[in-house]
C-alpha cells in the first residue's frame, strides 16, 4: 500500500491493495459469502485465528478490507470496520462498549434514531443515559459518574450544527478513562479528523459523503485495532450487521471524488448560508462558516472548512414553513444529504420525528427549522430555486 501525507491523494490511493496477478485499477469485487479451504487443518486455523485468510462474509471480505483499510488512513486511526447502515456502526459501538448498570453521556441534540436508541433502547436494557449540552464542558463534567463509560457526540450536531470542540470532550475523556465516540459524518475526514484531537472512535453514515451517490446504506467505525478488533469479533459478527461486497465497492468509488465533492459542497453551502442570512424572510441561518455561529471560532483548529449542510428558521409560522419546502422545484424533498442532488427536509416531521414535542423544545428543533444538504449544482440555480419557494412566505 502507498500512503501520502495529502489526504486528497490518500482518498484516491490511500490503503489500496495489490490486486494481484490480473493487476486491475478498480478494485475487485468479492461478491461471495464463503471461502474455499485448502484441507481442515486450514479451515481450523483460520477459524482459531492462527492463520491470516478468509472464511465467511459476515466475518470479513476482500472488497471490504480495502474500504476499511482506506477509512483507517483517512482518518488516521490503526483500523476500521465496515458495517451496512450508519445506525448498525452506532449500534455495534454502543453494545461493544456498554452493559447493563453503565452510563452514557450524550448530547440532547442527535440523529433522531440514535437519539431512539439511546432514550429508549439503552434504558430498557438496564443502561443509564444523561443528555447534555456537549458544548459546555463544564456541563459534561458535572454529568459524569462513577459508572460512566462512554462520552457519544455528533460534531457539527444533526440539525442544528451546534460544534463541539474535540479537544475538550477527548481530555475529558483520557482524565476519565471514559471511551469518546464522535460522529464525523457531517464534515467527512477531509475537513475534520476527530482522532487526531484524541477522540477514541469516529463514526461515519458512510451513506452520505463517503460514498456521495445516494446508491449505498453504510456505516464506518475507525480507531485503535484493539478496539475495532473487539467490535468486529463481538457485536458486529454477532449481531450481524454487516456491509456487502458491492456497497463496499460502491464506497471505494466514492472515495476517489471525496475531497472534490467536499470542496464544492463548502463552496456552495458557504454562498447559499451567507444569501439565506441576508433574505427577509429568514429569522435565522445556522452554519458555522458564518462569524456569528458560536462554532466559527473552531475554524482552522479543528474544521478545515464549514461543510455542506445548514439549517435556518423561516419567518412564520409551521404552515407557511411547509408550504416553502413544498414549493421547491429544483431542491428535492428528502432526507440524508452529501449526494449530488441538493436536498432539503422538515426535522421535526421526518428526522426527528423520533423526538417528543418537549424533547423537541429541548433540543432547539422548532416547527420552523428547516435542513438544507447543499448539492453540487450551479449555486446561483440553489438560490434561484429557494427564492422563487421563499416568495411564498415574502419578507
Amino acid at each position: 500500500m502507498w500512503e501520502s501525507k495529502n489526504i486528497e491523494t490518500n482518498t484516491i490511493h490511500g490503503g489500496k491493495k495489490s490486486q494481484g496477478e490480473h493487476g486491475p485499477l478498480s478494485t475487485p469485487i468479492y461478491q461471495t459469502s464463503t471461502f474455499v479451504f485448502d484441507d481442515v487443518q486450514q479451515g481450523a486455523d483460520r477459524f482459531a485465528g492462527d492463520a491470516q485468510g478468509h472464511i465467511y462474509s459476515r466475518l470479513g471480505n476482500p472488497t471490504v478490507d480495502e474500504l476499511e483499510a482506506r477509512m483507517a488512513v483517512l482518518e488516521e486511526t490503526e483500523a476500521a470496520a465496515a458495517f451496512g447502515s450508519g445506525m448498525g456502526a452506532v449500534s455495534a459501538a454502543i453494545f461493544a462498549l456498554l452493559k447493563a448498570g453503565d452510563h452514557l453521556i450524550t448530547s440532547h441534540r442527535l440523529y433522531g434514531c440514535t437519539f431512539a436508541l439511546f432514550n429508549h433502547q439503552l434504558p430498557a436494557l438496564g443502561i443509564q443515559v444523561s443528555f447534555v449540552d456537549l458544548a459546555d464542558e463544564q456541563a459534561v463534567r458535572a454529568a459524569i459518574k462513577p459508572n460512566t463509560k462512554v462520552i457519544y457526540g455528533e460534531t457539527p450536531i444533526n440539525p442544528c450544527l451546534t460544534v463541539i470542540d474535540l479537544d475538550s470532550i477527548a481530555a475529558i475523556g483520557r482524565e476519565q478513562g471514559i471511551t469518546t465516540v464522535m460522529d464525523n459524518t457531517f464534515m467527512s475526514p477531509i475537513l475534520q479528523r476527530p482522532a487526531t484531537h484524541g477522540i477514541d472512535l469516529v463514526l461515519h453514515s458512510a451513506t452520505k459523503y463517503l460514498n456521495g451517490h445516494g446508491d449505498v446504506v453504510a456505516g464506518i467505525l475507525c480507531g485503535s485495532s484493539e478496539l475495532i478488533n473487539h467490535i468486529k469479533m463481538t457485536t458486529r459478527k454477532d449481531m450481524g450487521a454487516v456491509m456487502s461486497p458491492h456497497d463496499a465497492w460502491l464506497v471505494i468509488r466514492g472515495l476517489k471524488t471525496l475531497h472534490l465533492r467536499v470542496q464544492r459542497h463548502s463552496e456552495n453551502a458557504q454562498v447559499v448560508a451567507e444569501y439565506l442570512q441576508g433574505h427577509g424572510a429568514i429569522e435565522k441561518v445556522y452554519y458555522p462558516g458564518l462569524p456569528e455561529h458560536p462554532g466559527h471560532r473552531l475554524l482552522g483548529r479543528q474544521m478545515r472548512g464549514a461543510g455542506g449542510v445548514m439549517a435556518f428558521e423561516v419567518k412564520g409560522s409551521f404552515e407557511q414553513a411547509v408550504a416553502f419546502i413544498n414549493q421547491l422545484k429544483m431542491c428535492k424533498r428528502a432526507v440524508s444529504l452529501g449526494d449530488a442532488e441538493t436536498l432539503i427536509q422538515h426535522p421535526a416531521s421526518m428526522t426527528h420525528s423520533t423526538y417528543e414535542p418537549e424533547e423537541l423544545a429541548e433540543a432547539g428543533i422548532s416547527r420552523t427549522l428547516i435542513r438544507l444538504a447543499v448539492g453540487l449544482e450551479n449555486a446561483e440555480d440553489i438560490m434561484a430555486d429557494l427564492d422563487q419557494g421563499l416568495a411564498s412566505i415574502g419578507g
